[in-house]
């Protein structure tokens, strides 16, 4: 298999390829991996019962996952990778707001992610933790420098490989003893309700930044609702499974949450290898996922400021320099997983859902999809160098989540006198839905305006 040579730029009509229902297979294998079963673990941890915690995961899903199939669907449209696209809104300059966030994104689920593989890795073979990191990382690093149709395979195969297993494990799981009550509807925490929701939608949101990149190879006729809805079906079904087995798990194992793989593995008894190494693969899937949105965005930050011309000797010397900086943050962060990853789901949706409520209503509701791509990468260009409406508009989403932030770290006072419920993601979509569209439109019916005022002018100065 041919290594990718394309990075951010536009994928003509002769280079692609494929059907819109392998990102099915795409989405479903990104989500069955353990980082997925801890993340609904959580909403136990917060403070809900059994019942309570499928209901937070099944709405947290079907919500998030509508903005991120979204999403994909600009893909076969626009051809680039989908945060180049933010110059759209935010200016060729002004994009490396969202991008750095981005990276940051991309950065803290590698190493949570990774060391949730290196410590199934580690206690299988029995390997030094640091060891187990770094072997799990060089291959990650492999399999993203291929590129493209590589992971679009792999994640074909895996589906089938997890499917199977986590049945079986299904059938077990659910016949775990769990404390009485556990299914009971008649108390909810309304606060703990809300926070998991909250997380469970974020988990899909985080996916937006570079859904887009496996779609982008599909021929510009693919249907958008095609797009979107294998998406939307691979994405839900694979994360609210995965999920469910985890609040599950948490609430039939105590202390499940302090060494998850390990709880994991053993409810397969003497076949725990195949639990195993299903968890290690689940992880070394989604880390290819974040080394590759990671180097997607880097290159996007760099492009506008030099003429670096990424052929595939480059693109190895970026991929591998992320690889290291993820590799050393995984070792640092070893020490104290669950709550960093808890602060940095949360903290992480506080910038994530602003931009992807501007980007929709940009590509959605302002400009119909209608983009020029030649612009998206000059810095002269109809974009700009920085689109101070958006960057405004972004600035102020933010602040006005603050008050409604609900983390170990930080509490906002409506989010404190609502019991500890947060609510920031609500105000992280509306208010820059409504303040974007307003301000934009305007500006682009006033831009319209002039062009035509221009166009008018020429024809009386050429008939003249």
């Amino acid at each position: 298999m041919k290594i990718e040579t394309r990075s951010i730029e536009y994928i003509p009509a002769n280079e692609r390829h494929g059907k819109a229902k392998g990102l099915f297979h795409v989405w479903f294998a990104a989500n069955m991996h353990l980082t997925t079963l801890v993340t609904g673990a959580l909403c136990v941890s917060f403070g809900l019962n059994l019942f309570w915690s499928v209901v937070a995961i099944i709405v947290g899903n079907l919500l998030g996952a509508i903005f991120m199939a979204s999403h994909s669907a600009q893909g076969p449209k626009l051809g680039i990778p989908q945060m180049i696209q933010s110059r759209a809104q935010f200016g060729v300059i002004g994009a490396v707001i969202p991008l750095l966030l981005v990276i940051f994104m991309y950065l803290g689920f590698f190493a949570s992610s990774g060391l949730l593989g290196a410590q199934v890795l580690s206690s299988t073979l029995d390997l030094d933790l640091t060891w187990s990191i770094i072997i799990l990382n060089i291959i990650t690093f492999i399999v993203t420098m291929i590129g493209h149709d590589l992971i679009h395979k792999m994640q074909k195969y895996l589906s089938w490989f997890f499917f199977i297993v986590f049945l079986i494990a299904t059938i077990i799981i659910i016949q775990l003893p769990v404390p009485e009550g556990s299914w009971s509807p008649t108390h909810i925490d309304i606060p703990a309700f809300l926070l998991s929701v909250s997380v469970v939608a974020t988990w899909q949101l985080s996916f937006a930044p570079y859904v887009a990149d496996y779609s982008r190879y599909l021929p510009v006729d693919t249907p958008s609702a095609q797009t979107f809805w294998y998406t939307y079906a691979g994405a839900v079904l694979g994360t609210v499974w995965m999920m469910l087995l985890g609040v599950i798990l948490a609430t039939a194992i105590p202390g499940y949450l302090n060494n998850s793989g390990d709880h994991l593995a053993h409810q397969f008894g003497n076949f725990a290898l195949i639990m195993f190494i299903a968890i290690f693969l689940g992880q070394l899937s989604i880390n290819v996922f974040n080394l590759y949105g990671s180097f997607m965005s880097t290159v996007s930050t760099i492009e506008p400021f030099s003429k670096l011309k990424f052929t595939p000797k480059v693109r190895m010397f970026f991929v591998l320099g992320i690889t290291i900086i993820g590799t050393l943050l995984t070792i640092l962060g070893k020490g104290n997983f669950l709550s960093n990853f808890t602060n940095f789901i949360l903290f992480i949706s506080y910038f994530l859902i602003p931009w992807t409520a501007i980007n929709l209503v940009d590509f959605y509701l302002l400009r119909h999809g209608e983009y020029s791509i030649k612009d998206i990468f000059d810095l002269n260009g109809k974009y700009g160098k920085v689109n101070m409406i958006t960057t405004m508009t972004f600035v102020v989403s933010i602040l006005a989540e603050i008050p409604f932030i609900n983390t170990s770290l930080y509490m906002g006072p409506i989010a404190k006198a609502l019991g500890g419920a947060d609510l920031a993601w609500i105000l992280g979509l509306a208010v820059p839905s409504f303040m974007y569209y307003g301000l934009m439109k305007r500006k682009l019916r006033l831009g319209e305006t002039v062009e035509i005022s221009i166009n008018h002018s020429n024809d009386k100065t050429a008939s003249n």
